[in-house]
């Protein structure tokens, strides 16, 4: 019933909206009754951290692949997924999809871990997140200042959901700010924290320019629940517009016999205290000596691209990774493509207003 009204594409996104009304339940519960003991605030403030680490994990999936077949359903459930998330759903578009899936360690790859280069790697995977927080803004106002002076629907849509957002979180630290605080701004501060500090953890280490040993996946039965399979992450870097209900399958049929051993790890735990705290070296994703190429700083892409999602433009090649013959965008052909856009979005205002009959074609119609 809920399928057919909201026009899911997937039955699996109804856990997707199951934990998104847990979210909003847990979070009423905190404004409702007053909690004194210290233990019963630590266990509500850590649950709702996970569930807004959830809700970043949905805003990943829902700007890549849209939950519905309506548009105007996904335009309001990214108005919701935004007062999850803490913030602007649209805002993941540039720094993810069009940035890191492009430029996948590059210095166009906003989300670079080349960028960390202290000896300790416990601060490398520590300080990785507010590195990255810094550096998307830039990246995110040059974006939507070309997509505003374009009159992409993109740019309209930010807006929505920076208005909505701003106003509940107003509204909020209005009613109580101490609950506030704790109840929303730092779980959902710890939640983008983590969202980002995933991409040292699925990259750093592996070989960019491997058909399979680019990305680390974890693969960890309930991490992959509760995260909505974020930790096959291999395949989804190969086949961004793929559901992520399906990426379990897609990973054991086409990574799982190709990639390294090293690149599939039974837990995130025993990885993060690995590689960060015992023996928490820097090492690659073969065991070998880890080489920290010369980076500099972030190079800036080109703003000006129409794609925002990568559903409804291709579920096959990746942006940039394969060498396996599939087609890959090439950095010409965006430029191009763009250059067309900001051609016909200017011709509108120097077109005539006397209109010209449409000329009949003759003959056999070609597909």
């Amino acid at each position: 019933m809920l399928m057919r009204l909201l026009s899911l594409k997937y039955v699996e996104d109804l856990r997707t909206l199951g934990f998104c009304c847990i979210f909003f339940g847990v979070c009423a519960l905190q404004y409702a009754i007053d909690t004194h003991e210290i233990g019963e605030r630590f266990g509500f403030f850590l649950l709702t951290s996970l569930l807004a680490f959830s809700g970043a994990v949905t805003v990943h999936n829902a700007i890549h692949v849209p939950i519905s077949r309506s548009r105007r359903v996904n335009e309001v459930f990214q108005i919701v997924l935004s007062l999850w998330y803490g913030h602007t759903a649209s805002a993941y578009v540039p720094g993810h999809n069009l940035s890191h899936h492009r430029n996948l360690q590059t210095r166009r790859d906003i989300m670079s871990t080349y960028k960390m280069r202290y000896r300790s790697n416990f601060l490398n995977g520590f300080l990785f997140a507010p590195t990255i927080m810094v550096a998307t803004g830039k990246n995110d106002s040059n974006y939507f200042a070309a997509q505003a002076r374009l009159g992409r629907p993109i740019y309209r849509q930010m807006q929505t959901e920076m208005l909505v957002f701003v106003v509940f979180q107003m509204i909020l630290a209005s009613i109580d700010a101490r609950r506030w605080l704790y109840v929303f701004f730092l779980p959902q501060l710890i939640g983008k924290y983590m969202i980002i500090s995933m991409n040292t953890l699925q990259h750093d280490g592996c070989d960019e320019h491997s058909k399979y040993n680019h990305s680390r996946n974890f693969v960890d039965s309930w991490l992959n629940y509760f995260a909505f399979n974020n930790g096959y992450h291999g395949i989804h870097h190969m086949y961004p517009g793929k559901h992520w209900a399906v990426t379990k399958m897609e990973h054991y049929q086409r990574v799982h016999p190709h990639i390294h051993p090293n690149l599939e790890h039974p837990s995130l735990l025993a990885y993060l205290f690995e590689a960060f705290v015992y023996p928490g070296k820097r090492v690659a994703y073969d065991g070998g000596k880890y080489d920290l190429p010369e980076h500099g700083p972030d190079e800036e892409w080109f703003y000006e691209t129409s794609e925002s999602y990568s559903d409804c433009v291709r579920q096959t090649p990746s942006y940039t990774l394969m060498k396996d013959g599939e087609t890959k965008y090439s950095e010409a052909k965006q430029k191009d493509n763009a250059e067309d856009s900001r051609k016909r979005y200017t011709s509108k205002k120097s077109k005539s207003t006397v209109r010209t009959p449409r000329r009949r074609s003759v003959g056999r119609k070609t597909k």
